[in-house]
């Protein structure tokens, strides 16, 4: 391990454990010493590491960010403070403020009886064995150091639990915003249980104001059940001062119908990663993303769909545009594993580079260890078409507009996959201003914008 990368944490854990015991709960602490030992054995990832090749964040860590490890009260009510422009969007609203749980109790009450969102030191207390069954059980088998890193800091979460046979009409919305007046960390944490032939969609927004440094790691957790339908969307607005590392893993049993969906509009530094273990024959899952990235901004995604049994369909689609000198990465590995037969697989990548300094870098893979299976994947890198902005501009079309019509066209299709229509409706919007540069950073909100 490079200690002068890793040392100011390994000896801020030292000094901090009893603190992190203190205030967080008795299935989060259980796991904290093993994780931590892992983090310091590995130390932060560099390009030398296959899934960090095109992203090195160790300089992103070497800044002497705040953390609250003490549990400070947050002084400040989210729903009067932040606003989130989606209309027509009719939700069930939450807010993480860094790294808090904040919660009105009429949006708690709205919920269908049964369903539960909270802090997960309250799910600790108030369904110890649920917790005890899920907490870690897929992020902890993963190799990442930064996801230990999470796990050996992360104090407190969000809990969300769909019983059986409960359906929530009503699509769940939990914003994530970073807000200090000094360089900051969080360290988030999501655990998602979906019960057998239950539907919930959630929505995670990601936001951040001012201009301080802010660094923030998730680690997100999602069971679905047998027969169960669930949709995870995430849309990134921050700034360009912003570093987010998030990894998601999901587990998926038979026949349950899960879309995973990641919108990047306006970032600084960006590592997505995602998991996804289809553990029961005619799972379904939809995996997908957009980015528009310009200036120096960095968007790197690295998925990992699993067949693991027979007869799954996995179908993913990212598609990102680059302006400037911005960078972007896309690692999507399929794996078929021995007995997975009658896999359906499809993978595909595209990708604009809008200049000659934009950088893409494209690594779409297949591991199949399987004979009676149809899988394919490509990947594109590419310019706008000259010959079709030329057509558009002899009927009265600006450059700028035409070219801003054909990036909206090739974003579009995974904007279509969404599974709700105001969100839909809000992000072509959204993906259109940010193409006329009219959404060039993130005040909170406008979105989620102070008063």
């Amino acid at each position: 391990m490079n200690a002068s990368q890793e040392k100011q944490y390994v000896d801020l854990f030292r000094q901090a454990r009893t603190m992190l015991a203190r205030h967080s709960s008795p299935v989060m602490d259980a796991v904290r010493d093993e994780a931590f030992s892992f983090f310091e054995a590995k130390g932060f990832p560099s390009p030398k590491d296959e899934g960090y090749k095109y992203t090195d964040l160790r300089p992103k860590f070497a800044i002497d960010y705040g953390m609250n490890l003490n549990r400070l009260d947050v002084k400040v009510d989210p729903y009067k403070t932040f606003r989130c422009d989606v209309p027509n969007l009719s939700t069930s609203l939450f807010f993480v403020v860094n790294d808090t749980f904040c919660a009105r109790h009429e949006h708690l009450t709205a919920l269908p009886a049964g369903v539960e969102i909270m802090s997960l030191r309250e799910a600790a207390a108030k369904h110890p064995s649920l917790l005890a069954a899920h907490y870690d059980k897929l992020a902890g088998q993963s190799q990442d150091s930064l996801t230990a890193f999470n796990t050996a800091f992360a104090e407190d979460g969000v809990f969300l639990y769909v019983p059986d046979n409960v359906v929530v009409e009503k699509p769940i919305q939990l914003i994530n915003v970073m807000s200090a007046n000094v360089d900051m960390m969080a360290n988030r944490r999501m655990l998602i249980i979906i019960g057998e032939n239950a539907q919930a969609k959630f929505l995670v927004c990601d936001h951040a104001d001012g201009e301080v440094n802010y660094l923030s790691t998730q680690v997100v957790e999602i069971f679905v059940g047998r027969n169960a339908v669930f949709d995870y969307y995430e849309l990134e607005e921050t700034t360009a001062a912003n570093t987010r590392v998030a990894n998601t893993y999901v587990r998926q049993e038979a026949s349950s119908n899960v879309l995973v969906n990641g919108v990047t509009l306006t970032n600084g530094t960006t590592r997505n990663h995602v998991t996804v273990m289809l553990e029961g024959e005619n799972a379904e899952i939809m995996l997908g993303g957009i980015a528009t990235v310009d200036r120096w901004q960095h968007i790197d995604n690295n998925t990992l769909i699993d067949h693991r049994v027979p007869r799954c369909t996995s179908n993913e689609l990212f598609k990102y545009v680059l302006d400037d000198e911005a960078v972007g990465a896309f690692a999507g590995k399929v794996r078929v594993n021995p007995g997975a037969q009658k896999t359906s697989s499809q993978q595909t990548n595209k990708n604009l580079c809008l200049t000659k300094q934009a950088r893409m870098y494209a690594q779409p893979q297949l591991e199949i260890y399987a004979d009676d299976v149809k899988c394919s994947h490509g990947a594109t890198v590419g310019q706008l078409d000259e010959n079709a902005v030329f057509y558009m501009r002899q009927r009265g079309l600006s450059k700028k507009e035409a070219m801003n019509l054909l990036m909206f066209a090739f974003v579009n299709e995974v904007v279509d996959n969404i599974r709700m229509d105001a969100l839909k409706d809000r992000l072509h919007l959204l993906v259109e201003k940010r193409f006329r540069g009219e959404l060039d950073r993130c005040g909170g909100c406008t979105k989620c914008k102070y008063e």
